[in-house]
């Protein structure tokens, strides 16, 4: 007997895919698209002769229509503003968010204009000054915005990430442990804060070299506003900082180029001491929120990867290291 069984997750054939923006939008006759990347969403490379986009098809479930129109409320208001971003492309009715019939369900697509350029791993720091420069600017603008999204406050952070990983992490390794007591130290620091010396308003919070292409000239176009939401700025800040440290691990090349980045900053805009103190924290309180992210996202993302040894790696590698360099860790384990 043949059995119909649900799916949770699929990906859409590129050629069927092309075929249909092919009447939707404002395109020539041969437009051809390529998967590029499957994840928490997929991305398709969509050429029409000459000219690139890239295509986002949201999972199932993982953005709301209004989450998602919120995303290019603010990426339109970048671009109008004169920022280098990928912005939503509309199609021959002006509409942005497509919606698609998936095995799985409805999903929601969206074009964005393509970001020039090359993904670096690693940069000089006259980029890190001008990303500094952009990252700033873009909080000229988002300070004081509310989007109709998700806030960022220490309990989606710490303690509903944390709920997360303990699906996958022992209770009682060292690891898990760890990330207890420092989840403890992160929740009473935060809690003890002046939040009327924090900037707020709306913020990327995925600003590292994966969702940067970089041209030859050294110009910058930053994309995948995903995770956008509301929050403290200097979120936005300590994560670039955190990445930082992962891909410079000698000295003195990531005290050069983090000064060149927080130098291409405060050209725009000032951090303050308060803000300051706070981004080593700050970036440990978001390797909590991706781990629990990787977390929920097990079924149709992360389970290539995702282990109790790769959680245990992860802890031991990168939270605890950081958190030593900053003098934290030994504040969390008391």
């Amino acid at each position: 007997m043949t059995h119909a069984f649900p799916v949770s997750s699929s990906i859409l054939s590129a050629v069927a895919l092309a075929q249909y923006l092919q009447e939707q939008y404002p395109f020539g006759r041969s437009v051809e698209g390529r998967l590029l990347r499957s994840g928490i969403n997929d991305s398709y490379l969509i050429q029409d002769g000459q000219a690139k986009y890239v295509f986002r098809v949201y999972s199932l479930h993982w953005r709301t229509r209004l989450e998602i129109q919120e995303e290019m409320r603010l990426l339109r208001c970048l671009q109008e503003a004169g920022l280098s971003v990928s912005y939503p492309v509309p199609d021959k009715y002006q509409a942005l968010i497509q919606t698609l019939l998936a095995p799985e369900g409805e999903r929601y697509g969206v074009l964005f204009s393509f970001a020039e350029g090359e993904k670096l791993h690693n940069y000089p720091a006259a980029v890190h000054h001008t990303i500094g420069q952009l990252m700033a600017r873009m909080h000229q603008i988002t300070e004081g915005m509310l989007l109709e999204r998700v806030t960022y406050t220490p309990e989606l952070l710490l303690v509903q990430s944390l709920e997360r990983v303990a699906a996958f992490l022992s209770a009682d390794s060292e690891e898990m442990q760890y990330l207890k007591a420092l989840q403890g130290h992160l929740l009473r620091l935060l809690g003890g804060l002046d939040l009327a010396t924090l900037r707020v308003g709306a913020v990327h919070l995925d600003i590292w070299f994966d969702n940067l292409n970089v041209c030859p000239d050294g110009s910058v176009t930053l994309f995948d506003f995903d995770f956008c939401g509301n929050g403290w700025l200097a979120l936005d800040i300590g994560y670039y900082m955190l990445q930082l440290y992962q891909t410079e691990r000698e000295e003195p090349a990531c005290s050069t180029k983090l000064a060149a980045f927080f130098g291409g900053y405060e050209s725009i805009c000032p951090i303050s001491s308060e803000e300051r103190e706070l981004l080593p924290a700050l970036g440990l309180c978001l390797y909590f929120f991706y781990l629990g992210i990787q977390c929920q996202r097990f079924d149709n993302w992360s389970n290539s990867f995702l282990s109790e040894s790769y959680l245990k790696r992860f802890v031991q590698a990168l939270v605890k290291r950081y958190a030593g360099i900053h003098g934290i860790e030994a504040a969390a384990e008391q």
